[in-house]
């Protein structure tokens, strides 16, 4: 496709800009050949007219598709070119905060200006061992992939790191060697890595100074060297400097400081050590003020001299030799303070006793008036003479300042040997690894002869960087078979030329620095006339004559002229270095010693010593008789020298490129200034590189990623099985002009922009997928929409009109009812109406007749009541008069009785106004209270009885008052009568008035008393109220009291519980530091024990010198490994026949506890054979008492009988036999023979054997024999019939008698008669017996299957059962008698349902036949109690026979003695669970059941944990015999020796796991049996006797514990060893959901592909994995809980891996593989579920996998998306939220990149959470382990030690 066809609309492209350098714009419209005119839109909202060059018309740079934005290397860039690479480095840089991007093989890295925590050591244990495009680019991996290619390669390797001034080159050496002491570590104890980064500091105290662009610059360029041994250790280092900038010693501009080693020292000068330097301030020094900037902000430089001096002494620099640096450094300073005053124009002096002159004198040791003389004088030597010449003050202080830049560049030579002196090795170096951190290219304002020399060496570093791209660049293209076509390149060989070769700039120099009046104008004019108009890379300024200009690779440089010789010459008097020499101060004299021999360049250019192993570069042939002494020689003539050594030094090795940029110039963190950066990429070489690549072909995919990506683009029927024929077939439809693209081997090329043309494509083609999809969907959406709104408006009309016509109904109804209550509503009003009117008239009659009535009621009343009224009122006139006298006689009583009551009141009141009163009252108030209620009870019944008494009196009073009327009446009547009686009437009368005196004084006092009784009734109540108003408020307040007592007790224990549950979990934490701690220091421990045990082997090998021939072994085995593998090699020599036999006798079971198996079956037959007789004779005898019940017959056929008793004959005689042999058996057991007669494949074992098997075949002829004879007694008993057939049933004796006597013919032929009839009737009988006797058999067959199934499956139990420990076998096969039983009881009752008689009989007989088995159960128990004391005898006669005569009998003796019987005493006798050996055979116990036992052989048929069980057993019998030094030499052996098999096989899985499960089980036996209260809860009371009874054994419980601790950290670690490699791969790269995340480009620097080839891992593999290592462990009889712990610890190490790889790889941080991380983890969860192991806590440690799988997939848009992704994302840390986020990348289009300000947010919302800044988990981290006690219930007496274990010189006890 031609490139101007992608100039089309909506087309991005790059235009040029004054300020932005390069700004983005879009195509309006589309591009037409010949269009002068570009019109364009920019960013900013513009419209823009862009004018094409009218000569080259050459479009603008087009613009890559975001997609392609971002990525790690910039040759994955389908549009190569320089906008493309500055806006994917400021992308980076910017907005994902990534300071490293791939550029090919150049690593450009920008400095941040901030501290990043992406150097740790989790970071570089993250690098290490990773392809180098597999992670994100960082200086580590740089640094990686040298020392990989270092071993791989077997070649020397260079990492060269260039760039500006504070472009972060030094920083970039210090890490790339820090992570090569990291990684590969030391070869000895020596630390040459500390060392090696110790001389860091130094070198940067004394070579680094600051300047205006950087705080901590170096001014000289090193080469450092970091030298290797065969196996890639760290063993020593060389560094050689160029070029120091001694200059800046006596000059420093603006801003600017010295070295940083005179602020260090002027900073401490108030230490007591440094008080003799006289030394101060740094600004009462001339050399050290100048700048004007004596402090670095941040910097502490009395700290930093600490640091310095520490490094020194890490160095091996005593502290005189520091002390003699900080001497000489402090002279330099006071020489600068030398001043000079002029006599003349050509003479000077200096001021006597000159206090600057005199410290220096005095620091260096020197005659003061002599360096004084030679200050201001110097010597002339002639062809004839000397003589001394005195010189000006401006050529004094010039000389001043070259002798203290000389100084000061001996002293930087001196430092650097001594510091190569320190790193070098004696070991011989294999390889090295070069660092170079050198100056970049540098143009300035005024740039002179420094700046010079630093182009020149950049000139000569390009060139090889040019070679070298231009070298891979062809080797790639020959590598894939592409025609290679020259790349047209710069090469800057004439530049080079100019400069170095003959008559060139640097000889011309030389060539006037010899002149005697040689100028730099006369030198600048022979470079005019020499290279002017003749070379075109040299030019002269305009306006100048003392200038040059070159045009460099980068950029063309004017050079001022001006101090080139005096720098190039370097001037020193030689005076004034005689007089140093002649110092009295020895180290200064060290200094200048090696002029004459030292080639090195330093003493212009300061490099270290050469290196012993190079040859320095031939110097300058100079004319005879030159002196050769090194101050002669020019600086340029020494720095060319150096710098082609360097070069050959580079050549040879393979270099690594590290390119720093400077961001910015103001030191602004994350700061992108466009022109800075554009200027140091043309500088640096980046561009080039960019520009070779896309010369060629720079994007290049392999056939399989290629495939996935752009699968999209490829039709069904494109798709081959031969994915190379694929995409050859796709692109030459896609692409048509084939010179575009290539097809290598393995690789597709690609022209410039092609990928980009592709992406368009694939992009177009899933734009209108997406197109069709959405077209599709939302056509389903409205459909669907239209179809729900259809149904929705049908229903709605359906209820609408029935709501309407309900409301017509309704409407009608509303009318009939209406008009049917207007109808009564009418009605109902006027009958209302008229009732009304009735009613009306009604009450008006009543009214008016009631109104008449009552006025005629009234005037009669008025008539009545006036009569009454007279009466009363005459009444009222008597009665007004009575009392009218009656009150007045109150109201006086009322006066006396108120004075007396207030007399009272007031004396009360003086009481109650009485504290004592009060407190009285107050004192008994309840009492009171009591007394008041009890009183006032009493007034109430005394104011009832008063009530009574008047109320009497009342009566009486009203009786007499009624009495005196009559009287008076009849008195008055009778008045003028009885005048007479006057006297009587006044006494009456005076009566009267006394009786009404007293009736009103008791109504006086019964008022009285009734106020008092009121008001004391109403305090009393007051009173009352008030106190219970008291008692109200009291107990309120009590209940208030309580409440809030209730509620503080609540809050105190809710407190209380929460810090209990907080101080709990603290102290769990604590708990699970300090354990951490403790196992951590375990594993510090057992490491220096193994570097102690390796050390004590190198010392023994070293003094132990090997005789010729003997095989060395590998350094890291031991002597015992040695030891182990010739005696394991001898066994298996020896175990060869016995394998090879191992197949035929596979069927023979080899160990004793088969052996009392097999005796126990052989009983319980013979128990069943003698059953099956008894019942064959109780049938017998049954027959006989039919037959004597029955009438008399004659006697069964004799022949038959006889065949019956010979079968019983033949029984009993088998039986016989059967006994024979068993004694036979037994005197071959007890004969005392060597142990090879009872082992597997001897003689007596053999005999043994096959006994058994003939006696079981046997036994089960027998059974079938006797089933057979009893169906035959059956059938006889049937066949006999009381029929008169006596006669024919003649015994076969009788008729051989008959027949003798028959002597007639007569006879004969009438005997011969009769027996024709008898043997008809004989064939008649044998004919219905032989029909009878066929049906019989047919039903005896069926019932022989079914016994012989049933047969099997008791087999079958049987085996079951001899597998089980005896109680389980026990219960088993009563379980299984009782399910039998069930089961014929079911069948019979099912069979005899239709006859209940003969369900009971058969009833009845199970009964009989339950007691039969009761009664054999009891005899077969005793049998077999008696068959087990009689095999333990044998057994312990076995082992006496195998102790007591290994040694005396051989094989062929074995074979050829007899079997003598021997009586074997028979005792019953138990085990104690105690195994017992002789200490001699320590050893072999150790060797036989640790050292050689093979997990993967014979361990894994053993009982889990069975050396546990064995050796705690042996524990147990030296416990019992109260042998100390037997338990402790047993324990210490036992622990030492699973360290050394641990040692030796501590890679294999399988030996650490069965190892730590048997420690374990060893440690839980040594608690379970300890005797201690809190252990023996789940033991039996058996096992309690098995406890230890003489020794605590707490001590080496603990140490087994450690030991355990350190088996579990081994095991852990290989896990990680094993699993390491997979987690990658399986969790990250592989593509467990093919096709969900396609393949992007990947540019130079190749990632490890996501499909599954032959050798790659799978998810699947790290599940199978998983269940090796489980199905392991739980085959070793691991704990659980352990288990538990491992698989915790197993899902950690993925997680951390997964997670870190995942913050280290940008190319993994986006939606689709976090699905496929999420798969990944479910899959994961999954076989948790399965195991049963989701408690165990490992779920929980893929949480933050988890989460950043989950913030990959959420929306990370909204200030909603923000607090979601914060509240989600707790296990992670702010700092790994925001790296996830920041390398987010789209990998198709449609996905959005995440904001800068998003991002913001979210650290500003975590801002307060307290977390780690560290952004690594730790994969290194183990949890600390615990062991849980686990009790086994397995008895030990009932453990048998199998043969396999060669433990048969210990015997049971």
């Amino acid at each position: 496709m031609a490139a101007s066809e992608l100039y089309t609309k909506f087309a991005r492209v790059w235009i040029p800009d004054p300020e932005e350098v390069w700004k983005s714009a879009e195509l309006l419209k589309d591009y037409k050949p010949g269009d002068k005119v570009l019109l364009l839109h920019l960013e900013e909202g513009k419209d823009l007219e862009y004018h094409l060059d009218p000569k080259t018309k050459e479009l603008p740079h087009l613009r890559n598709p975001d997609i392609l934005v971002g990525e790690n290397d910039l040759t994955a860039l389908s549009y190569l070119h320089e906008p493309a690479v500055l806006h994917n480095l400021r992308v980076r840089f910017i907005d994902s905060k990534l300071i490293y991007t791939y550029c090919g093989i150049v690593l450009v890295a920008i400095n941040p200006y901030e501290q990043l925590p992406i150097y740790g050591e989790d970071i570089i244990n993250a690098y290490s061992g990773q392809n180098m495009g597999d992670m994100d680019p960082h200086i580590f991996a740089v640094a990686e992939e040298a020392y990989k290619q270092m071993a791989r390669d077997e070649r020397n390797q260079s990492i060269i790191v260039s760039g500006e001034s504070g472009a972060g080159k030094t920083v970039s050496a210090k890490y790339a060697m820090r992570y090569f002491a990291t990684v590969s570590g030391s070869a000895s104890e020596a630390n040459v890595e500390e060392k090696v980064l110790a001389s860091n500091p130094i070198m940067e105290s004394i070579g680094n100074a600051k300047t205006t662009r950087n705080d901590n610059s170096s001014r000289f360029g090193k080469y450092i060297e970091i030298g290797f041994d065969k196996r890639y250790r760290i063993i020593g280092a060389n560094m050689r400097t160029y070029l120091l900038e001694k200059s800046r010693v006596v000059f420093q501009a603006e801003e600017e400081r010295n070295y940083h080693i005179f602020y260090q020292l002027c900073a401490s000068a108030k230490l007591p050590e440094f008080k003799m330097l006289r030394l101060g301030n740094a600004d009462n020094f001339n050399y050290t003020k100048q700048g004007g900037s004596p402090v670095i902000e941040g910097v502490d430089d009395a700290k930093e001299m600490a640091h310095t001096r520490q490094a020194c002494t890490l160095l091996g620099i005593s502290e005189s030799h520091q002390m003699g640096i900080f001497r000489i450094l402090a002279g330099i300073l006071h020489l600068g303070n030398v001043g000079f005053t002029s006599r003349d124009a050509d003479s000077c002096t200096i001021p006597p006793k000159h206090e600057p002159l005199c410290i220096f004198c005095d620091l260096m040791g020197v005659d003061y008036e002599e360096m004084c003389h030679w200050l201001c004088h110097r010597k002339l030597a002639t062809a004839t003479e000397t003589y001394i010449k005195p010189i000006s003050k401006l050529q004094a202080t010039n000389a001043r300042d070259a002798l203290a830049k000389h100084i000061y560049a001996k002293l930087f030579n001196w430092i650097v040997d001594n510091v190569n002196q320190a790193l070098h090795s004696a070991v011989k170096q294999h390889s090295f690894i070069g660092v170079l951190d050198i100056y970049g290219f540098e143009t300035f304002e005024i740039n002179s002869f420094e700046q010079f020399c630093i182009n020149y060496a950049n000139e000569k570093l390009q060139q090889q960087f040019n070679m070298h791209v231009f070298k891979l660049e062809q080797e790639e293209y020959m590598k894939e078979q592409i025609p290679w076509t020259l790349i047209d390149f710069y090469d800057n060989q004439p530049c080079i030329n100019l400069i170095e070769s003959k008559l060139g700039i640097l000889d011309l120099l030389d060539e006037e620095c010899k002149m005697p009046k040689g100028t730099d104008d006369t030198w600048a004019q022979k470079l005019y006339n020499t290279h002017l108009n003749k070379c075109a890379l040299f030019e002269k300024p305009r306006l100048s004559n003392k200038a040059f200009i070159i045009q460099h690779f980068a950029d063309k440089v004017e050079y001022q002229c001006e101090g080139f010789l005096e720098k190039n010459k370097d001037t020193v008097f030689e005076e004034q270095i005689k007089v140093l020499k002649s110092s009295k101060f020895k180290m200064l004299p060290e200094l200048f010693q090696d002029d004459e021999k030292a080639i090195s360049p330093t003493s212009a250019t300061s490099s270290g010593r050469t290196p012993l192993t190079r040859t320095p570069a031939k110097p300058t042939k100079g004319r005879p008789g030159q002196m050769a002494k090194e101050h002669k020689k020019t600086v340029g003539h020494q720095f060319r020298n150096s710098l082609h050594l360097l070069m050959e030094t580079l050549n040879a090795t393979t270099p690594h490129y590290v390119r720093c940029i400077k961001p910015n110039d103001f030191k602004f963190p994350f700061t992108f200034d466009e022109k800075r950066a554009v200027q140091q990429l043309r500088a640096c070489g980046v561009l080039e590189t960019i520009r070779i690549s896309a010369a060629g072909f720079p994007s290049r995919w392999t056939y399989q990623e290629f495939f996935s990506r752009y699968r999209v683009l490829m039709k069904q029927k494109d798709v081959l099985s031969d994915r190379k024929q694929t995409c050859k077939n796709v692109l030459e439809k896609l692409i048509l002009d084939k010179d575009k693209y290539q097809f290598g081997k393995t690789k597709i090329f690609f022209r410039a922009g092609q990928v980009a043309y592709l992406e368009k494509l694939r992009a177009d083609k899933l734009r209108a997928a997406c197109i069709r999809i959405q077209k599709t969907i939302r056509g389903w959406l409205l459909r669907k929409k239209y179809l729900r709104m259809r149904k929705a408006a049908i229903t709605m009309q359906r209820y609408v009109r029935g709501y309407q016509a309900r409301c017509y109904a309704k409407f009608l109804r509303r009318t009939k009812a209406a008009t049917i209550i207007q109808k009564y509503w009418r009605m109902y009003v006027v009958r209302r109406r008229y009732k009304i009117r009735r009613a009306a008239t009604i009450v008006l009659q009543s009214y008016l007749r009631g109104f008449l009535a009552r006025n005629r009621y009234r005037k009669i009343l008025r008539e009545h009541k006036a009569v009454i009224i007279q009466k009363r009122v005459r009444g009222w006139l008597a009665r007004t008069h009575y009392k009218r006298s009656m009150h007045a006689i109150i109201y006086l009583q009322c006066c006396f009785r108120r004075m007396m009551a207030k007399r009272e009141l007031k004396k009360l009141k003086i009481e109650a106004r009485s504290v004592e009163r009060y407190k009285k009252l107050h004192i008994g108030m309840e009492n009171k209270i009591m007394q008041l209620q009890r009183k006032v009870d009493e007034q109430n019944k005394d104011y009832k009885c008063l009530v009574e008494k008047l109320t009497n009196l009342e009566g009486i009073y009203n009786s007499e008052t009624e009495k005196l009327r009559s009287d008076l009446e009849r008195l008055q009547l009778s008045e003028e009568e009885a005048k007479v009686a006057t006297g009587r009437v006044l006494s009456l009368q005076e009566e009267i008035a006394k009786l009404r005196k007293d009736l009103e004084q008791t109504r006086s006092e019964k008022k009285c008393i009734e106020e008092h009784a009121d008001r004391y009734k109403q305090e009393t109540e007051q009173l009352v109220s008030n106190l219970k108003e008291e008692n109200t408020l009291l107990k309120q307040e009590k209940e208030a009291l309580n409440h809030r007592i209730v509620q503080q007790a609540k809050e105190m224990t809710e407190t209380m519980e929460k810090k209990l549950v907080e101080e709990t979990k603290q102290l769990e934490l604590d708990l699970n530091d300090e354990r951490l701690r403790y196992q951590n220091l375990l594993n510090e421990f057992s490491r220096l024990e193994e570097r102690y045990d390796d050390l004590k082997e190198e010392m023994t090998l070293m003094v132990h010198v090997p005789k010729p021939g003997h095989k060395r072994t590998d350094s890291t085995h031991s002597s015992n490994e040695s030891e182990y593998i010739f005696s394991s090699e001898i066994a298996e020599m020896e175990d060869i026949p016995s394998r090879t036999e191992e197949p035929s006798e596979k069927k023979v079971p080899l160990d004793m506890s088969l052996f009392l198996k097999l005796q126990k079956r052989v009983t319980e037959l013979e128990q069943e054979k003698q059953v099956m007789q008894d019942e064959l004779d109780r049938k017998e005898e049954q027959v006989l008492r039919s037959k004597a019940k029955e009438e008399e017959r004659p006697q069964i056929r004799g022949a038959e009988l006889e065949y019956e008793s010979l079968k019983r004959q033949e029984l009993e005689s088998e039986n016989k036999k059967l006994k024979n042999e068993l004694n036979e058996l037994r005197k071959a057991l007890s004969e005392k023979s060597a142990p090879e007669v009872t082992a597997p494949g001897a003689p007596a074992y053999r005999v043994l054997m096959e006994q058994l098997t003939s006696v079981s075949e046997e036994l089960d002829v027998r059974k079938e024999e006797v089933l057979i004879l009893r169906s035959q007694l059956v059938s006889q008993k049937e066949a006999i019939q009381p029929k008169d057939d006596k006669n024919t049933m003649t015994d076969s004796t009788i008729l051989l008698e008959d027949v003798q006597k028959m002597k007639d013919k007569g006879e004969i032929a009438q005997a011969y008669i009769g027996l024709k009839e008898t043997n008809r009737l004989l064939e008649s009988q044998l004919q219905s017996q032989k029909r009878s006797h066929e049906n019989e058999a047919e039903a005896l067959r069926g019932e022989i299957q079914s016994l012989k199934e049933e047969n099997n499956r008791q087999q079958q139990l049987l085996a079951q059962n001899l597998q089980l420990p005896p109680e389980a076998r026990i219960e088993a096969s009563l379980q299984h008698e009782i399910t039998r039983l069930t089961n014929e009881n079911l069948y019979f009752e099912e069979l005899y349902a239709d006859d209940p008689k003969k369900y009971q009989s058969y009833r009845i007989s199970l009964y009989k036949r339950m007691i039969d088995l009761m009664e054999q159960l009891e005899k077969q128990d005793k049998t077999v109690r008696k068959l087990k004391k009689q095999l333990k005898v044998f057994a312990k006669k076995i082992g006496e026979l195998e102790v007591g005569q290994m040694e005396n009998i051989s094989p062929g003796q074995i074979i050829d003695e007899p079997i003598r019987p021997v009586n074997i005493p028979r005792k019953e006798k138990d085990f104690q669970g105690m195994l017992e050996y002789k200490k001699e055979d320590e050893q072999k116990l150790v060797k036989n059941l640790i050292l050689e036992l093979k997990p993967r052989g014979v361990a894994v048929n053993l009982i889990p944990g069975l050396p546990a069980y064995i050796l705690f057993m042996c524990v147990r019998h030296a416990d019992y015999l109260n042998d100390d030094q037997k338990v402790r030499s047993l324990l210490t052996s036992t622990i030492n020796s699973i360290k050394k098999v641990l040692k030796k096989r501590g890679d294999d899985f399988e030996t650490v796991s069965f190892w730590l499960s048997n420690t374990c089980r060893f440690l839980h036996c040594l608690k379970q049996y300890s005797g201690e209260e809190g252990f023996m809860k789940h033991n039996t009371s058996r096992q309690n006797e098995h406890c230890l009874t003489n020794f605590d054994l707490a001590e080496y419980r603990q140490v087994l514990s450690d030991l355990a601790i350190q088996i579990y950290q081994q095991l852990v670690r290989v896990l990680e060893n094993i699993l390491q490699p997979m987690i990658v791969s399986g969790m990250l790269e592989h593509e467990t959901i093919q096709g969900v995340s396609g393949v992007k480009p990947t540019g130079l620097r190749k990632r490890t592909s996501s499909i599954a080839d032959e050798g790659t891992y799978t998810l699947d593999s790290i599940l199978r994995q998983l269940n090796s290592f489980h199905s392991v462990m739980c085959q070793h009889g691991m704990d659980p809980e352990l288990i538990k712990q491992v698989v915790k610890q197993m899902f950690y190490i993925i997680g951390a891996i997964t997670l870190n790889n995942l913050l280290l790889r940008k190319d993994m941080c986006s939606w689709s593989k976090g699905m496929q991380i999420r798969y990944n983890v479910s899959q994961l969860e999954e076989w948790l579920r399965d195991k049963n192991l989701m408690n165990s806590g490992a779920k929980e440690t893929l949480e933050p996998l988890i989460q950043a799988a989950q913030l990959l997939q959420v929306k990370k848009k909204t200030d909603d998306d923000a607090e979601a992704i914060c509240s989600m994302c707790n296990a992670l840390t702010t700092a790994q939220i925001v790296k996830v986020l920041n390398l987010y990348t789209p990998v198709n289009e449609f996905e959005e990149r995440v904001s800068v300000s998003f991002i913001r947010t979210i650290q500003m919302r975590l801002r307060d959470r307290k977390d780690s800044p560290q952004l690594l988990m730790d994969a290194k981290h183990i949890f600390p382990v615990t062991f849980p006690f686990n009790p086994s219930s397995l008895a030990l007496e009932t453990i048998q030690i199998p043969a396999s274990l060669g433990l048969g010189f210990i015997s049971r006890v």
